[in-house]
């Protein structure tokens, strides 16, 4: 139920998006050194987004990659389902489980696994890109503070 690297880099570079969001399009090399992510990587990662409807880009001098959809209707869950699949699956449950357990259900260790799914699928999907705005908000004020 973790979450991959790739994902994490997602996870921040829409982040960096929602910052400017409904202003310029930002830039690979910018985003990239904003969120200490590869740019070898970015690039793709923020392709794939683009094609699950996450992010829009623009060629050419003066193009770059912006959000596509306001910060407060994208959740971490639909970002995390979409770079990573269902990362609420458990391996050995359902109709084609990951691996064949001998057990076949009758676990104690289940309902365990149930219950963390449950509960890392309403923390993903109670927050949203704007959720994260606010707190990075809070936060530097919260510094400033000091």
């Amino acid at each position: 139920m973790g979450v991959s690297l790739k994902c994490q880099y997602g996870l921040r570079a829409l982040f960096e998006l929602a910052k400017s969001w409904g202003g310029e399009l930002r830039r690979i090399p910018e985003i990239a050194e904003e969120q200490a992510i590869p740019e070898r990587f970015l690039e793709n990662i923020l392709n794939h987004l683009r094609q699950g409807g996450f992010v829009e880009s623009r060629r050419g001098k003066g193009g770059g990659f912006m959000l596509a959809k306001a910060p407060s209707t994208v959740s971490i869950a639909d970002i995390v389902s979409h770079i990573d699949g269902n990362i609420y699956a458990i391996d050995c449950e359902g109709a084609l489980p990951v691996h064949k357990c001998r057990l076949k259900g009758d676990c104690v260790f289940l309902p365990v696994w149930r219950e963390a799914r449950a509960a890392l699928q309403a923390v993903y999907s109670g927050k949203t890109l704007q959720d994260l705005l606010d707190a990075d908000e809070n936060r530097v004020r919260d510094d400033f503070c000091i």
